[in-house]
């Protein structure tokens, strides 16, 4: 089985989805599923079981294997539970050296600065050591904390797409940006 990055922060642990998250995945999801919803796309009740987080977490396994997406679940130090996702997926290498950000965090953690904390590390490892040149990141034009966070992340608005992802069961526009690893 191929290493596994972990990454510490100050309150809490990054590391790639596991099979023996498979049960803390689904609990996280399951209790943010109304904090969720306005953000992602819409789920089918067959996404909040352990059957599908299990080909979920076996489908990441996979991706990271192939260098197409690292999925990071950050695991607060003292409890050990989820509290945050920061996903690159979408790896392209070559000439473009580039990927997307995703992330959330738990409802109970949102205003804290956890999701900083955690993306921040995250970005840090994809462009020191996964070495890529950029990370995309986009939000609804309407979802202000995205937009301030990737701001304090050192982010550049770089468009707007209309009609550009599916999501809560529409077709939405996104605000386009993205961050140039400041090593080149």
């Amino acid at each position: 089985m191929a290493d596994f990055p972990t990454i510490d922060t100050a309150r809490t642990t990054l590391t790639l989805l596991r099979m023996e998250h498979a049960a803390a995945l689904l609990a996280f999801q399951t209790e943010n599923r109304v904090h969720f919803a306005p953000w992602e796309p819409a789920r089918l009740a067959d996404y909040f079981t352990i059957e599908d987080c299990h080909a979920r977490i076996d489908k990441s396994y996979r991706a990271f294997l192939g260098g197409t997406a690292l999925n990071f679940i950050a695991l607060d130090s003292r409890s050990g539970k989820i509290v945050a996702a920061c996903n690159f997926t979408n790896i392209v290498h070559g000439p473009f050296m580039a990927c997307h950000l995703g992330y959330s965090v738990a409802a109970e953690c949102e205003g804290q600065g956890l999701m900083h904390e955690v993306a921040a590390a995250g970005i840090d490892y994809m462009f020191n050591v996964a070495g890529l040149h950029r990370v995309m990141a986009n939000h609804l034009p309407n979802n202000l904390r995205s937009e301030r966070l990737l701001k304090k992340l050192g982010f550049e608005r770089e468009g707007y797409a209309r009609s550009y992802l599916k999501i809560a069961g529409h077709w939405q526009d996104m605000v386009l940006n993205s961050r140039i690893n400041p090593a080149g």
